[in-house]
């Protein structure tokens, strides 16, 4: 990748890099793209049969449903008790 890509990749994200900064970013780009171009070459085809061969079912644990503990306890310590929790404004 050529330095004025980066300039205005640099320019479009509103970011100042220093010359030297700039060279070595255009070096770090040119190896992703390297890579990527590498990534791209590897003939990948999607298997739905092979997705998570690696789980095992009897390994899960059962789905069971268990009762949850009762809203009056769930909000005895809550400051509104209209079956909410209140918590703190974090912004303004």
């Amino acid at each position: 990748m050529d330095l004025e890509m980066v300039k205005y990749l640099a320019e479009l994200g509103k970011l100042n890099f220093t010359d030297e900064k700039l060279e070595k970013t255009a070096g770090e780009m040119t190896s992703i793209i390297d890579l990527m171009d590498t990534i791209k070459e590897i003939d990948i085809e999607y298997n739905p049969l092979l997705d998570n061969q690696n789980v095992f079912l009897p390994d899960l644990r059962q789905d069971i449903a268990e009762p949850s503990m009762a809203t009056a306890k769930a909000l005895m310590n809550a400051v509104n008790s209209n079956n909410c929790y209140v918590v703190p404004k974090v912004v303004e």
